[in-house]
């Protein structure tokens, strides 16, 4: 899984978009004791798949970059030299195989990833690469730069080996001095995520729990839970004007495929109006206590699918059949609209909610 994609499987990552409006996925089974058995192993192997891995690797070294606007060409050059005196992802060998990203970032998120090839196999890379930005100066004066250095290792998994922000609003671009090459110390990150508040746009849906889909039937039937996913709105743009969205669901612990279902990709818009809805069944009322929506939003490109956010709709509770679970973690609006779904059963319940970053655990096969 690489630092911000997502692959499925090579048989989905060029997926058939699913027509079916419903796919029956019972829940019932998951708090047995089998059950159990797969949702702690789950619940044990959350990875993030917006930043790769943060926490494993001290932060040393430094890196040799310089920046210029080109005015001639309205673009930012930066001129990414080389690092020396990195972390060793590989502590027998003493050696990484070191990558360096770069991205604009304002209060609208972050744009314009860039990234150098990949050294391999040492601590003090050298790159001499440019990298590239078409902007506006009046636009590149609102924006920060943030270089980060990455080991890439060979099942595609990125490891964090540090970064350096510049404040482009206080850079003076008149200094000659500031065009020549400079070494920076790599620093740890801000924050776990340091994007964490950034607006990652919305989605308008409703859900609906319907507790006796045959109504007058003498035997006990479990209920269904619908979920209309009717658009987003100022979804992020994370590569220049390009977007293709789509929509995909799972309800949790249950994160075999069977419990997927996605809308169709809806393309080249910010606002895309998906008018999609996917059934559950096999809800007991005590399931509606454990179980959680995850609706994620992907850009699908090529071969892989970027994650832009994501709601977790649920009650929030930590917890799911007894055992402590890092997805239990609605905020208070995702849990106030699973609170009036519950409360009101056979009606939609409508709302739109901010998309935020999402820590996704990995799909059972």
């Amino acid at each position: 899984m690489s630092d911000d994609k997502e692959t499925d499987t090579a048989s989905e990552s060029s997926y058939q978009l699913s027509r079916h409006k419903k796919s029956p996925s019972s829940l019932t089974n998951l708090s047995s004791s089998s059950g159990m058995t797969s949702l702690s192993s789950v619940s044990g192997s959350v990875m993030s798949v917006y930043s790769g891995d943060f926490g494993n690797l001290e932060v040393k070294g430094n890196i040799q970059f310089a920046i210029e606007y080109v005015e001639s060409l309205k673009e930012l050059h930066v001129f990414v030299a080389q690092c020396k005196d990195l972390a060793a992802a590989d502590v027998k060998k003493q050696r990484s195989d070191p990558y360096v990203k770069t991205y604009l970032l304002s209060d609208k998120g972050k744009m314009g990833k860039k990234k150098t090839l990949i050294v391999k196999k040492t601590l003090n890379p050298v790159y001499n690469e440019i990298l590239r930005y078409k902007i506006e100066k009046q636009i590149l004066k609102t924006q920060k730069l943030n270089l980060s250095v990455w080991h890439r290792d060979t099942f595609k998994r990125n490891s964090f080996l540090g970064e350096v922000e510049l404040d482009l609003e206080t850079w003076d671009w008149d200094n000659k001095q500031n065009k020549q090459l400079k070494w920076y110390p790599l620093k740890q990150k801000t924050a776990p995520v340091a994007l964490e508040a950034e607006n990652r746009g919305e989605m308008k849906l409703a859900l609906q729990y319907v507790p006796e889909p045959i109504p007058g039937k003498k035997l006990p039937t479990t209920g269904e839970v619908h979920i209309w996913v009717k658009e987003c709105l100022d979804l992020p743009l994370l590569r220049g004007s390009h977007l293709n969205s789509f929509v995909k669901c799972t309800i949790l612990p249950d994160t075999s495929r069977k419990s997927r279902q996605k809308t169709r990709a809806v393309g080249k818009t910010t606002n895309p109006i998906f008018n999609h809805t996917m059934v559950y069944d096999g809800f007991r009322p005590e399931d509606l206590m454990e179980a959680c929506v995850e609706l994620t939003v992907w850009d699908h490109y090529k071969l892989s699918n970027q994650f832009l956010g994501g709601l977790r709709i649920g009650f929030g509770t930590g917890k799911s059949y007894g055992t402590e679970v890092d997805w239990m973690d609605s905020t208070s609006e995702e849990v106030a609209l699973w609170e009036k779904m519950v409360n009101s059963p056979n009606t939609w319940i409508e709302a739109t909610l901010p998309l935020r970053m999402l820590l996704i655990a990995k799909i059972s096969k």
